[in-house]
């Protein structure tokens, strides 16, 4: 096991500065968006850069990664996250953030193929777990490491920029001068979106709820921290909350679904998160810890949903039609993040900051009663050997490679349920 933590020291090291760069730029562009006086709204199509440069990259990358190799992509990619937070510091216009945060998106989406599919490379059976693990921490770690760095310096200045900038910039060395061997290339996305909905309708719709719940928390969060009179430590708090409820509970409810009907968990879920936001929403103005108890059961749902979508779908799926399937459920999953903050945003103009709470129970309120509406009209999945997939652990969502969390060929002996 040493060996095998030993093997992915350096990529975890840069995954741990790139994730910290992640988590301050992320909190930093909302934070600085409503310092210059911009709406909800805006802000949202400011994110809509974001998501869809992330999007497009996830199909773009793997064919610049079989050009020139694992470590010039991620090299050039982690300076593209350098050139568009200082981009952001140079010219403070909307519109011209909608393509900085396109850049970014691009970046990321690319960064995060690039890493899993290394580590990808370096995990089996026996260490699966263990190696996936401390990936989900090393995530964790930087994420909520970044979004506490905001409360060191005025976001109206340049200076977190800079920082945010010199810390991506550091996360290019441990790869770069790297001994270990580069992994094979990244799988080429494939998806058919029509072959997805006839195998699982529940993960087609799914997919794009989640991508709303999670995009529109993703994009505003910050806002609605700022919008409720949080100051940055608080609302860094807050974001850490939901991260860590969300690391917290894909196991449990990964397992828990792996013995029942998913769809079922999916239901559990959405009711879960309705109350949650409930809970923030109603009881937010009697202080902080209603906001940081909600927000941190808002996690523990939030980010699963997607794990759930990949696992249900691939157990309906041909062993052939893995990498397809859940390149459609990525892509869709990117449709969710780009039409969720949008309306969210115009939700939250129009009732204010607990527009967004009331926006994410609605869009649970969808997810879980269309899987329980599918209960009642096909039968749990059963496969040729009459069981599932086995449900992988994803730390973030819209992650993954084969090309988007398809089961790896050891984990199901070659031969996936059918259903």
């Amino acid at each position: 096991m040493l060996s095998s933590l030993a093997s992915i020291f350096y990529l975890m090291l840069s995954t741990l500065l790139m994730m910290a760069g992640l988590g301050l730029m992320n909190y930093l562009v909302p934070i600085r968006s409503i310092a210059e006086g911009w709406s909800p709204l805006t802000i949202s199509v400011i994110a809509t850069g974001y998501t869809l440069g992330f999007t497009v990259s996830c199909i773009i990358t793997p064919k610049l990664v079989a050009r020139v190799g694992h470590v010039r992509v991620f090299s050039a990619l982690v300076t593209l996250l350098t050139v568009s937070i200082l981009l952001c510091s140079l010219l403070v216009e909307w519109h011209a953030w909608v393509l900085f945060r396109a850049i970014a998106g691009f970046a990321i989406a690319g960064s995060y193929l690039i890493i899993e599919s290394w580590l990808n490379e370096r995990v089996n059976n026996e260490n699966r777990g263990a190696l996936f693990s401390v990936y989900m921490i090393t995530c964790l770690v930087g994420s909520i490491g970044g979004q506490y760095l905001v409360p060191l310096a005025d976001p109206s200045t340049t200076v977190l920029f800079i920082l945010c900038a010199l810390i991506f910039s550091l996360a290019i060395f441990p790869t770069a001068l790297s001994t270990a061997q580069s992994p094979a290339p990244i799988a080429q996305a494939r998806f058919d979106l029509m072959r997805l909905y006839r195998r699982s309708p529940v993960a087609f719709i799914g997919s794009l709820m989640s991508g709303a719940l999670s995009g529109t928390w993703g994009s505003l969060g910050g806002v609605y921290t700022q919008n409720i009179g949080m100051n940055t430590a608080q609302g860094a708090t807050l974001l850490a909350a939901v991260l860590a409820g969300g690391a917290i509970s894909q196991m449990p409810l990964g397992r828990l679904s792996d013995r029942v009907d998913r769809r079922l968990v999916m239901v559990m879920c959405s009711i879960f998160g309705v109350l949650a936001c409930a809970v923030m929403a109603i009881f937010g103005g009697l202080g902080l810890t209603p906001i940081y108890i909600g927000g941190f059961f808002v996690g523990t749902v939030l980010y699963p949903v997607y794990a759930l979508n990949v696992a249900h779908a691939n157990d309906l799926a041909e062993p052939n039609e893995y990498v397809t399937i859940s390149s459609a459920i990525m892509i869709l999953y990117g449709l969710g993040t780009v039409s969720g903050p949008l309306m969210a945003g115009t939700l939250m103009e129009w009732a204010g900051p607990n527009g967004l709470l009331w926006f994410l129970s609605a869009i649970f309120a969808i997810y879980g009663g269309y899987a329980g509406f599918r209960i009642t009209r096909r039968s749990s999945a059963h496969g040729i050997s009459g069981g599932k997939t086995g449900f992988q652990s994803m730390p973030l969502p819209l992650q993954g490679t084969d090309p988007a969390g398809a089961p790896n060929s050891a984990l199901n002996d070659g031969d996936g349920p059918r259903g």
